[in-house]
């Protein structure tokens, strides 16, 4: 009765008074709305499990706004390795060690196998085209998908890759070389590592490459890949987790993310469709995209095609594109580590040979160690890709629901104590004393990336020749610390400033003999 008798009351007083009544409204009905979403972020938070809860209605999205990896690491060091922070009304657990990660991650692997569904990415970006491998939900459909990527990027396929990796490695020293005008001209070297990137994913997925910047399609593809991966920030769109933020019809973000989206879709049905002509015709080279169509076994339908397509080139545009801009920066500053890197390619080819063997499986031991560090220490995706559980899991006697999300701080496991006794230290040869030692970079568990494989042979071609063929030079001053480094401190992928470097050849002689003379390698 009171509840009626409270509605009548109500009712009554908005129309004798209907002024004061809105003027009370206004007032009441927001007040009603942040008590009673406490009480419903209260309630999602998993029992037992430490953090800090944060602000009314954005929990601790202020708190992370930039370098969220960082801050993360930072509240480890109160709240414990593993603990929960608050992203609006979601609750979400943050592993922060070596140890934890192995733990939750490496034993839990199939409980944490499926991905949480975010609203700008999921349902505004890729509401056309689909998603990537690694951003897709657990499901029947991913399964075939991951299975048809697998046979893609093992071991044996990937030795079928190598003359792409060659002519492509070949072609970023010759850029280096002439864009640089043989050392006397300092080189932006993004565009370069870009077209790189760009066309070994080209090559190997829809059988064509991107022989040059100066390509309408370079440009394109670069620049919308670019924003997409900012759209696939944990902490840098805020509408996927105060809901309210979705009703606002002057959005930003969701404007944007619709922009990428379509304009993404234009060349994506360029590529396939000038495959499926190629293939009618018979002139098409073999390729990843042709290979799956042409399986039988695998019956992958359109959608799933292009989510493979996706895979293959947002993921070496973001990974290799990112860490050779880092490791360039922070080499063209460390001529002491140049000249380790030469001399210890020196013991396999010699000054007249720059353009090392393609062939060449990671044998020289200081590149392979130069490479993971450079992995480690600038640890390009910080936040490995968000889980969702599919189950329970009971974590240090606390029982985390299913459908909780969890973040692998990479870059915290990267920097973690426990493992290496000088973590901030750039150090190549803690690779050498300790080759069996845990890396993050490219996540953990069942769904870690599947071409980390064919990403550390690319890195160590590109590297040894690089290297072989040229002494970098500081031209700019760039800040080259991980944290304080980075560009964009908000977004998915850590990226230096761009900035400028001389790439002086060892011997002009034998480098552009070598290139006149190149002739790829058969696998």
């Amino acid at each position: 009765m009171a509840i009626i008798d409270i509605f009548h009351l109500t009712q009554t007083y908005a129309i004798e008074q209907p002024i004061q009544f809105l003027a009370w409204a206004a007032i009441a009905i927001p007040i009603l709305y942040v008590i009673t979403n406490e009480v419903v972020r209260r309630q999602a938070r998993v029992p037992g499990l430490k953090g800090p809860s944060g602000l009314p209605l954005i929990g601790n999205l202020y708190d992370i706004r930039t370098n969220a990896a960082e801050k993360y690491r930072q509240w480890a060091r109160t709240h414990g390795e593993v603990y929960q922070i608050q992203l609006g009304n979601i609750p979400v657990v943050v592993v922060n060690s070596a140890a934890s990660a192995k733990v939750l991650f490496g034993q839990h692997a199939q409980a944490l196998s499926s991905r949480p569904e975010f609203y700008t990415f999921h349902k505004v970006l890729s509401n056309t085209a689909g998603t990537t491998i690694g951003t897709s939900p657990y499901s029947d459909s991913l399964k075939r998908r991951r299975k048809g990527a697998a046979s893609a990027l093992n071991r044996p396929s990937i030795q079928t890759y190598i003359p792409h990796l060659d002519l492509e490695s070949k072609d970023f020293v010759s850029e280096l070389l002439r864009y640089g005008k043989g050392g006397a001209e300092p080189v932006d070297p993004m565009p370069c590592i870009q077209r790189l990137s760009l066309s070994l994913a080209l090559t190997l997925n829809w059988g064509i490459r991107m022989d040059n910047q100066e390509n309408a399609l370079f440009e394109e593809i670069t620049h919308v890949e670019e924003e997409v991966s900012r759209f696939r920030s944990t902490t840098g769109n805020l509408q996927d987790y105060v809901p309210l933020l979705r009703l606002n019809p002057f959005s930003f973000g969701s404007k944007k993310a619709g922009e990428m989206r379509d304009r993404r879709d234009v060349y994506l049905k360029v590529l396939n469709k000038g495959l499926e002509d190629r293939m009618e015709k018979g002139t098409h080279s073999p390729c990843i995209q042709a290979n799956v169509i042409l399986d039988e076994e695998a019956k992958l339908n359109s959608e799933e095609l292009t989510s493979i397509s996706l895979t293959m080139l947002s993921g070496g545009l973001d990974t290799i594109t990112t860490l050779l801009q880092w490791s360039i920066a922070y080499l063209a500053q460390r001529e002491d580590i140049q000249e380790k890197a030469w001399k210890a390619i020196s013991e396999f080819y010699s000054a007249e040979q720059p353009l090392c063997d393609a062939l060449d499986d990671q044998k020289c031991q200081y590149i392979v160690a130069l490479v993971r560090e450079c992995l480690r220490y600038f640890t390009v995706l910080r936040l490995a890709l968000p889980r969702v559980s599919i189950k329970d899991v009971t974590y240090n006697g606390v029982v985390i629901p299913k459908g909780t999300v969890y973040f692998l701080n990479a870059w915290a496991c990267n920097m973690d104590s426990a493992v290496w006794h000088d973590p901030e230290v750039f150090r190549p040869e803690r690779w050498i004393e300790q080759p069996e030692a845990p890396m993050f970079t490219y996540g953990m568990g069942y769904r870690m990336c599947a071409g980390s494989l064919l990403a550390n042979r690319e890195l160590y071609v590109v590297f040894i020749r690089m290297l072989n063929a040229f002494e970098i030079q500081k031209f700019d001053d760039i800040d080259c610390h991980p944290v304080s480094g980075n560009s964009d401190p908000t977004s998915l992928v850590a990226m230096p400033q761009r900035y400028k470097a001389r790439f002086i050849p060892r011997s002009v002689q034998a480098l552009e003999k070598a290139l006149k003379e190149f002739k790829a390698v058969e696998a």
